[in-house]
């Protein structure tokens, strides 16, 4: 029973560590986990006006490298990227045509495996976090610049 040999807790007993050493070393392990936080992987959505209409693809890809991110790359990406659905201010109408391509955008991203899915336009990062909220999905849908303000303040502490 409680307070008997053989493992036994004993109810209000507090654990206590092997030694001060091992006190210490468990202190500073935990301090370091918070002290640092963990850079996610990121998969980067190019927009349909910044990339296709513009060509503009490894500026975004080059920011987010900068912030420390480990970036993976979706299957249809850069100038054969797929429109999230919100395409033509699509995400502001009642259809289900822009709800389809989302969620089916959506899958490819967290398919990569990312923490995180990271765009450059407001549309996007809409129709990208309704089609994630729709999987279910513990992803994390941003704009490249709030990634780059996280990297600029975990650099100041």
């Amino acid at each position: 029973g409680p307070g008997s040999a053989g493992g036994a807790t004993v109810e209000g007993a507090e654990s206590q560590p092997a030694s001060p050493a091992a006190a210490s070393s468990d202190r500073d392990a935990a301090s370091k986990a918070e002290s640092e936080p963990t850079i996610p992987t990121v998969t980067y959505h190019d927009a349909c006006y910044l990339g296709r209409h513009n060509q503009i693809y490894s500026p975004p890809r080059e920011l987010l490298e900068a912030t420390g991110a480990t970036t993976v790359e979706m299957p249809r990406s850069r100038d054969r990227g797929f429109c999230c659905g919100g395409g033509g201010a699509r995400a502001f109408m009642e259809e289900t045509i822009g709800t389809r391509i989302a969620v089916e955008r959506s899958r490819e991203a967290i398919g990569t495996g990312a923490q995180v899915i990271a765009t450059a336009c407001p549309f996007c990062t809409t129709m990208l976090s309704d089609g994630v909220a729709s999987e279910g999905a513990d992803v994390r849908v941003t704009d490249v610049a709030t990634l780059m303000l996280e990297a600029v303040r975990r650099g100041g502490e």
